[in-house]
């Protein structure tokens, strides 16, 4: 099995997973109706992910970790950071306006041939920095639901990586260096769900999807990402009583 078969059909598994995540827990969650009796003050986590850019067709496996400190038993403060790389291909299409016209005007001048069709192989690798609150619902005792606004920073840093010398040369107007490398803002919202397994340790599964507008003196449009987290959480410290 291939490396990238194997990302794939675990992201396709992960989304049919959480498309009956709701039916699921609205089952379980009817055994498991009362509070939880321990929140413990510190919380971390830390576990595998998935970032699709589907727009830009960019799919990035990595890893996410977490740390959190519960000023209550209804919100969380906390740090997230996630890491991911993966490879995609710039075409014309996804060019600013201005860029597309270049291009255009080179195939009609006869600067480039009549069939040429721009690919450009990029390697990307994309970090995600967030701080804020989460906000946990605690009313049952296996497992607790929570929500959050997902707004932060994010890095990505694209290497790219021509295939003929035609290309080579486009490249080399858009970015000598053959190095993308930028930060922006993004925004949107997330949650998941902790499956409560003891006291002090749980399987979280937790979903985030934001909007971001990387490199837009080259890209036309932004781009919608959702981001698939699984992994051991564990709480402890004091117990918050409120």
């Amino acid at each position: 099995m291939s490396r990238q078969f194997a990302i794939g059909y675990l992201a396709l598994c992960s989304r049919r997973a959480l498309r009956f995540l709701p039916a699921s827990l609205l089952l379980f969650l009817a055994s498991q109706a009362f509070a939880q009796s321990y929140v413990g003050r510190f919380e971390v986590y830390e576990g595998y992910m998935y970032l699709d850019s589907p727009h830009v067709s960019l799919a990035e496996p990595g890893y996410h970790i977490q740390a959190g400190l519960r000023k209550s038993t209804r919100i969380s403060l906390g740090f997230d950071y996630s890491r991911g790389t993966g490879d995609l291909s710039m075409t014309s299409n996804l060019l600013t306006t201005a860029l597309q016209q270049q291009f255009n005007s080179a195939i009609s001048s006869g600067v480039l041939p009549a069939n040429y069709r721009l690919a450009v192989p990029m390697r990307a690798s994309t970090q995600t920095f967030t701080m804020g609150p989460q906000f946990p619902y605690r009313r049952f005792n296996k497992v607790t639901p929570f929500v959050r606004p997902s707004v932060g920073a994010l890095k990505e840093v694209a290497t790219v990586r021509p295939t003929d010398f035609l290309t080579h040369l486009i490249v080399g107007t858009i970015t000598p260096t053959g190095r993308l490398e930028e930060w922006t803002a993004f925004y949107g919202f997330g949650g998941g769900v902790a499956l409560n397994f003891s006291r002090h340790f749980s399987l979280v599964v937790q979903a985030d999807f934001v909007h971001d507008h990387l490199f837009n003196d080259i890209l036309k449009d932004g781009r919608n990402t959702v981001r698939l987290s699984i992994g051991p959480g564990f709480q402890f410290g004091k117990n918050v009583r409120k």
